[in-house]
């Protein structure tokens, strides 16, 4: 039996037992959902990634007692960034945890002040001591834009606007891979990539990337953009899988929130989950993995929960959700053009 069909079987049994549960109480249901989660993929480095990942954008403050409450309820799939300011706090969640670092898959990204190529390998000794760790498990290029070489993270023009650099995302990436030949990264790939980049990339460089990172929900699905990845052997982890619930995203900010939408709920009531379960589960089904953020234990738990076996046709139910709708695009304060050959680009 394949991994994925065994995970299927215990998820149904996990289904099952929790609709018997229902009126149990709540801190009963989060025990049971705690458990539910099993389902990884292979990367094209034969590493396995869980499917369900704890992401650590914002509230940086609030990230060592998150995550510490992430790896207590079976998450072993954290995602961070240098940008984030929250390594220092998953290293220290992590040591703390008495979870084996080889247990653990980390995620940590490269900043765009950082692409020159003599950068690079700093940058990720910077990271690693932060985490306090010799390797990550995933080490991800955040985007495809230079800024100017700098200590600093954000660094400005003469008129206090950001400054933008000359590297090419091609030359970041060959630095890359000498941290992967190394081993202090033991994958590397990209975040948010548009098609004619990542076409790019895979033409001028030598190492496929292992994983692409990108907005993907049910209102930003880019099902020709998913089977471009998948001919490719490249695994793509969704992030904002709950689309617009983050306030940050100013872009849709007077449509409903796609954790609300009546299709999840419905679904979710056929399983005994919630939308944003449903949410989770849809991404899972299509073979990508989520990373859900939250800084409160229960939904902590709650998201963990999202890895369940979903039936083909809620699954369609789903796919048919989709708006093209992109929340996340910085590319004027950025100077750079993203995603333009993306759905999602306005």
């Amino acid at each position: 039996m394949s991994s994925r069909t065994l995970s299927s079987a215990i998820n149904r049994v996990s289904q099952v037992t929790q609709h018997l549960s229902s009126q149990a109480p709540l801190k009963q249901q989060l025990r049971l959902a705690s458990t539910s989660s099993n389902t990884s993929f292979k990367l094209n480095t034969g590493a396995s990634i869980p499917a369900i990942g704890f992401g650590t954008w914002q509230d940086k403050d609030a990230q060592e007692p998150a995550v510490t409450a992430a790896l207590k309820s079976g998450y072993r799939h954290i995602d961070t960034a240098r940008i984030y300011g929250t390594e220092p706090a998953v290293g220290a969640a992590i040591k703390k945890s008495g979870v084996p670092r080889e247990q653990i898959f980390l995620v940590t990204k490269l900043w765009n002040n950082s692409h020159a190529p003599g950068d690079v390998e700093r940058a990720l000794d910077a990271s690693l001591r932060d985490l306090g760790t010799e390797y990550v498990d995933l080490y991800l290029m955040h985007w495809p834009s230079a800024f100017k070489a700098s200590e600093e993270l954000m660094p400005k023009d003469g008129s206090g606007k950001l400054a933008g650099g000359e590297t090419d995302y091609v030359e970041t990436y060959k630095a890359m891979e000498e941290c992967f030949k190394s081993g202090k990264a033991k994958a590397i790939g990209v975040s948010n990539f548009s098609r004619s980049e990542m076409e790019r990339l895979l033409k001028e460089t030598s190492v496929v990337p292992a994983a692409h990172q990108m907005e993907l929900h049910p209102y930003l699905q880019q099902p020709s953009f998913d089977a471009f990845h998948k001919d490719n052997g490249i695994h793509i982890t969704q992030y904002s899988p709950f689309g617009n619930q983050n306030p940050i995203y100013t872009k849709g900010e007077n449509m409903g929130k796609l954790i609300d939408d009546p299709v999840l709920a419905e679904i979710g009531q056929k399983y005994g989950k919630t939308g944003p379960q449903v949410a989770l589960a849809w991404g899972i089904a299509h073979g990508r993995s989520v990373i859900p953020k939250s800084k409160t234990e229960s939904r902590i738990q709650a998201n963990f929960a999202g890895d369940f076996h979903l039936e083909a046709e809620d699954v369609k139910k789903i796919d048919a959700l989709d708006k093209k709708m992109r929340f996340n695009d910085p590319s004027k304060p950025f100077k750079y053009a993203f995603y333009s050959d993306l759905d999602g680009k306005q």
